[in-house]
């Protein structure tokens, strides 16, 4: 018998679809914009974007930027009662207004 693989997507059929047409599908302002430390910003993945995803685990939770490195944000959240730290691309976060 074959294992059955358990990757990095696997179990997020509903959770990273992406909605029928929404006009342009990867807005360059998504990938342009820039937050500061101590902005509390919401993990909405961008299933088309790759890179800087973080685990599906993560999506539709709030953390708080603590830095920037290279074109990534370090964000903490709290995963139950333990603190994190996530690096994600700009492209799957978004400001709480």
């Amino acid at each position: 018998m074959t294992q059955r693989s358990r990757g990095f997507r696997s179990k997020t059929r509903y959770k990273l679809k992406k909605t029928l047409r929404t006009g342009r599908s990867n807005p360059i302002t998504k990938k342009i914009q820039t937050f500061q430390e101590d902005d509390l910003v919401h993990i909405i993945i961008d299933p088309s974007v790759h890179k800087g995803q973080p685990h599906p685990r993560f999506h539709g939770k709030t953390g708080k930027v603590a830095e920037k490195r290279g074109r990534a944000y370090i964000v903490s959240i709290n995963d139950g009662n333990k603190a994190k730290k996530l690096i994600i691309r700009p492209e799957h976060l978004k400001i709480q207004e």
